[in-house]
């Protein structure tokens, strides 16, 4: 059970006398150094007309945060923000949903981040013009850009994990590069389109998922069966089934040190090996729940073992990877 202490909901600015449009939920987890940046770039974020909401989750760490965030928003009184804290490490899926229990009643959107983010003084705009303008709009990412070379984040316009994908992904032998504009092998990543225009996808990183508030609710936010890593996928996979769309836009761009605390990624990781084993095993493990919530049923029972085996080979090599590489 959840205990929140006296001092768990603070508003930390002079509170606006328009309710916001969009609330933010940031999920915070030992990385302190990343969030002073994600915070900093967010006070200067220019919103013309709009007010917004930030809900930052300390999810199981003791630090300073909360004073942290209150210097940050004094220099934009448009931005109400509120800090939330968890005793325990939640995981993302719960940590998230913690979160949303917090937002205002009255906010029309829900935006996802990642504490590990950098906005641009016009990302938070350029999102909420584009849901106002498109009303077909359910859900939608933007330009995911790494840190460390510049690039758009491949996992922002990725495909679904079906077995066919993930084989041909994983187990191809290099066969895909040869046909790089094959719709065919290139499933899992999506990476045969071109990404400069805005365009419908399957699913996206929860690392910047915005979403109609109506919609979350519809869906029933984030399944809390995934601790750390596929609850994306899942979300997206009940957006799909539901028939809500999901948009990748590319006009508003962040920035993203992609894997900081997960170890997930080497390039920039502060994570320690532990961390890194932790996250390997998570990683595998979303996977096999991803198949049992969401495809299983698709499929022949002979099949099943098939798809385990292949599951539980990348769980020995990344688990490997992370102790000695």
């Amino acid at each position: 059970m959840i205990k929140v202490s006296k001092n768990s909901i603070k508003s930390m600015t002079k509170a606006s006398k328009n309710n916001p449009i969009l609330s933010i939920v940031i999920l915070y987890y030992n990385s302190q150094d990343y969030l002073e940046k994600c915070l900093d770039s967010l006070a200067k974020s220019k919103l013309n007309k709009y007010t917004i909401e930030t809900i930052i989750v300390n999810n199981g760490t003791t630090d300073g945060i909360a004073k942290l965030a209150e210097n940050k928003f004094k220099t934009n009184p448009i931005i109400n923000s509120h800090f939330i804290y968890s005793p325990t490490n939640l995981g993302f899926a719960s940590g998230n949903n913690f979160g949303v229990k917090h937002i205002n009643p009255y906010s029309k959107y829900v935006l996802f981040v990642n504490d590990d983010m950098i906005f641009f003084p016009n990302t938070i705009t350029k999102m909420i013009n584009f849901f106002e303008k498109n009303i077909q709009v359910d859900a939608s990412t933007c330009h995911v850009t790494l840190a460390n070379s510049g690039k758009l984040a491949p996992e922002t316009h990725r495909g679904f994990p079906t077995p066919w994908n993930t084989f041909w992904h994983f187990f191809g032998l290099g066969i895909p590069k040869l046909f790089p504009k094959s719709k065919l092998l290139h499933g899992y990543l999506s990476d045969y389109k071109e990404y400069t225009t805005t365009q419908k996808i399957d699913c996206c990183q929860g690392c910047f998922l915005m979403l109609k508030k109506t919609v979350g609710e519809k869906i029933g936010w984030w399944n809390e069966k995934y601790f750390f890593l596929g609850e994306d996928l899942d979300l997206c996979y009940k957006l799909k089934q539901n028939n809500f769309s999901l948009y990748f836009y590319p006009k508003p761009k962040i920035i993203h040190f992609h894997g900081i605390s997960s170890g997930l990624k080497k390039t920039k990781s502060n994570a320690n090996r532990q961390t890194k084993i932790h996250s390997a095993k998570a990683s595998t493990s979303a996977m096999k729940i991803f198949y049992q919530e969401n495809l299983m049923p698709d499929y022949p029972k002979l099949l099943h073992p098939i798809i385990y085996l292949g599951i539980k080979f990348l769980d020995v090599y990344r688990i490997f990877k992370a102790k000695y590489l």
